[in-house]
């Protein structure tokens, strides 16, 4: 990161000069004062980008990032932040020379790559020396909004096991909330659709269940082992009731019982790191 840009805080000082104040800062005394949480520029006028919503990388991230620029020695990388992630040619995974980088790595290129390090000026660092990661050749990458990568991901992987088993999919969440999606065209529309859905819902309350009656209804139907478990119960209600169950008890009743992905994904979940198992043990 340049010298002439900072991470401030509403309040940070930021210059004597109330001249240059721009965009982002106020004065009081005779001083330029930050007035949001953002990036300064102190170049030429002193503005404040706000960060709100934006990546802020940290060291032991994995982010999908896209390849912006090739200097020497170095891949400028675009993860979705107001810092550049630079990789360098030796935390490519095999030797190679700085005139054979465009063979490996071209602008537009996506990675899944490794944030190895972020220094006091935000110099991000990033690598591809590890088994997990690697360049993104097939599937799809969609974007949600950074902040809402931990509902994504749900409560010890809860939401993106269930994603993962109701549309067949294998999906990586990055922290910058580029997101991964590999599988078949269907269940790939499926996922994406769902995706967006949650990050639009994030506030709404029993969003794991509402995405799970989204996904069956998508693929057209209820799966035949409910309707088994159902069976039992309704003869049960039908012997204490004098007429069938309304269809709009049924689909109440439906609704209030719980999904069998919920009962699987308690199964596949381990206790090990949940970005290993997003990747689905390295495949």
């Amino acid at each position: 990161m340049e010298m002439d840009k900072k991470l401030v805080i509403p309040g940070d000082f930021l210059s004597d000069d109330v001249k240059q104040a721009d965009e982002g800062t106020h004065v009081e005394n005779g001083k330029v004062f930050s007035s949001v949480f953002g990036i300064a520029s102190l170049k030429d006028r002193i503005r404040v980008v706000p960060l709100s919503g934006k990546y802020i990388p940290r060291a032991g991230d994995m982010v999908i990032g896209v390849i912006k620029e090739i200097a020497f020695s170095n891949w400028i990388v675009d993860i979705r932040s107001p810092y550049e992630g630079l990789l360098h040619i030796s935390e490519f995974p095999r030797r190679i020379e700085s005139a054979d980088m465009p063979r490996y790595l071209n602008i537009g290129d996506s990675i899944m790559t490794l944030v190895k390090d972020v220094d006091a000026n935000m110099k991000v660092e990033l690598t591809l020396n590890d088994q997990r990661l690697r360049p993104v050749k097939e599937g799809r990458v969609i974007e949600v909004t950074p902040s809402k990568v931990p509902r994504l991901i749900g409560r010890g992987g809860s939401m993106i096991a269930m994603l993962k088993n109701e549309t067949g999919c294998n999906i990586f969440i990055g922290q910058n909330g580029r997101v991964w999606i590999t599988g078949k065209d269907k269940g790939m529309d499926l996922a994406a659709k769902a995706i967006l859905k949650i990050e639009r819902e994030t506030h709404i309350s029993g969003l794991t269940d509402r995405i799970t009656r989204f996904l069956k209804e998508e693929k057209g139907g209820k799966p035949k082992e409910k309707e088994q478990k159902r069976e039992e119960p309704k003869k049960e209600e039908q012997e204490k009731k004098e007429t069938e169950p309304t269809e709009q008890e049924e689909k109440q009743e439906e609704e209030e019982e719980p999904m069998p992905a919920e009962e699987e994904k308690e199964k596949e979940h381990k206790p090990g790191g949940i970005l290993d198992e997003l990747l689905g043990n390295g495949k």
